[in-house]
């Protein structure tokens, strides 16, 4: 290739970030089980330490195959780098740590996962890091929620489960507006869907463990920093614009420029609270990402197909899927997401929350299980599982109320999908 061509998307998803290895020629990119690793010398150990090198040092910190998933996810996401920690949990985590001091506020969208619902407003609390709600298809609401408090707003560029498209460059105007960044959880879009860099976000969150890893056999999260926002502007960002004390007085933005913010999760966050990821994990990761272009088609093809059948079914009061025509949401996929709205999304059962259990209860093709991007068709009634920990009220406002069933469609063929739930339906 010449060096002026920039690769394709295909191309990026199987050789960014790898090389074969140079001490055995291994093509495919190795598992380095490894706690720590040697230094060249003192002074070679001692400017790893004061980062004024890059380098490992320990892979609570970093590894060698955990480095080839980083750059490969900054290079589809298009960012100045990334960050693979042990799970999507773990990099929501990890943004805010590096983010929030104590009495500080965030802005979400209320439509989340419920996991994610949980973690704001439960385990968060704990460092006083507090979250205002807005909704997701009212980018105003988001300015409403501001505060002098805010640091930064948070979405997903489609909802789980509701299935909502995130108007992300609407949002992303409210967040410039505000001088704080807009962060991004891009697990079901995919940067082979949506790339919410080139609409506006300043930092992407994933699960590695959804459609990135894809098989269902491996726990990892990644943080994107897309490189696009002034941490000095505001003054609010102490971690990244004032001296560290951990590190001999280095101040990230100036020091890192526009990956400061990757640096400074890494180098502060990770190392001091630890969820680093398995290189095994890292492995598994990197080898579904080679194969998530023809995934992920797929994945949408089959989903756009079991909506419709679905939409046309007496038992089924609704179906929210953005690729349906008559979808509220609809224009809004056309626009972000045009090669497919995602193998996500929700559907009303007539007989309400009874009816949910028996469905789940009646498939036989598809897992009933709390999961989501796996090659795999997935089932779950989320009133149930879930969302169960929220109120009634928070779960009809999070997209999964007592009717509510979520799919992630699988790679099956796509007639036995819609007959395994035609047979879970007339059983329930």
């Amino acid at each position: 290739m010449s060096a002026d061509r920039k690769p394709g998307f295909n191309t990026l998803a199987i050789h960014a970030g790898a090389h074969p290895d140079p001490a055995t020629g291994a093509r495919a990119t190795p598992i380095y089980q490894t706690t720590s690793y040697v230094f060249e010398n003192v002074d070679h150990a001692a400017a790893l330490f004061n980062l004024e090198t890059f380098g490992n040092i320990y892979t609570r910190i970093m590894n060698p195959t955990q480095a080839v998933l980083e750059e490969r996810i900054a290079a589809l996401e298009g960012g100045t780098a990334a960050l693979a920690v042990a799970s999507g949990h773990a990099a929501q985590a990890i943004v805010f740590h590096a983010l929030m001091e104590p009495g500080a506020e965030f802005v979400a969208a209320r439509q989340l996962y419920g996991g994610s619902v949980n973690q704001f407003t439960q385990s968060f609390k704990k460092f006083d890091w507090n979250v205002r709600f807005a909704d997701t298809d009212n980018a105003e609401s988001f300015r409403a929620a501001l505060s002098p408090k805010t640091k930064a707003i948070f979405v997903e560029s489609i909802a789980n489960p509701g299935g909502i498209i995130t108007d992300i460059a609407a949002v992303s105007a409210v967040a410039k507006e505000a001088g704080v960044p807009l962060i991004v959880d891009n697990t079901l879009a995919t940067p082979y869907l949506m790339r919410p860099i080139e609409h506006g976000a300043d930092i992407i969150v994933l699960s590695l463990t959804k459609f990135l890893g894809g098989h269902g056999n491996s726990i990892g999260g990644a943080i994107v920093d897309c490189g696009t926002f002034d941490w000095f502007k505001s003054g609010r960002y102490p971690t990244l614009t004032e001296p560290s004390p951990s590190y001999h007085g280095v101040t990230f933005a100036e020091t890192f420029g526009n990956f400061a913010f990757a640096i400074a999760c890494r180098a502060f966050s990770l190392r001091d609270l630890g969820p680093a990821i398995s290189p095994f994990n890292a492995f598994l990761i990197l080898t579904g990402i080679e194969t998530l272009p023809l995934r992920m088609q797929r994945h949408c093809d089959n989903a756009a197909a079991v909506a419709e059948w679905l939409s046309g079914h007496p038992q089924i009061d609704w179906v929210n899927y953005a690729g349906l025509p008559g979808n509220k949401f609809h224009a809004l996929a056309k626009r972000y997401s045009p090669k497919g709205a995602g193998a996500v999304f929700t559907f009303g059962l007539k007989g309400g929350y009874e009816a949910g259990v028996k469905l789940v209860s009646n498939v036989k093709l598809f897992s009933h299980l709390a999961n989501i991007g796996d090659t795999r068709s997935l089932i779950i009634h989320p009133a149930s599982t879930t969302h169960r920990q929220l109120t009634d009220e928070a779960r009809l406002r999070a997209g999964a109320g007592p009717d509510v069933v979520r799919l992630s469609i699988g790679l099956e063929d796509v007639a036995d999908i819609i007959a395994d739930l035609d047979q879970a339906l007339k059983a329930a």
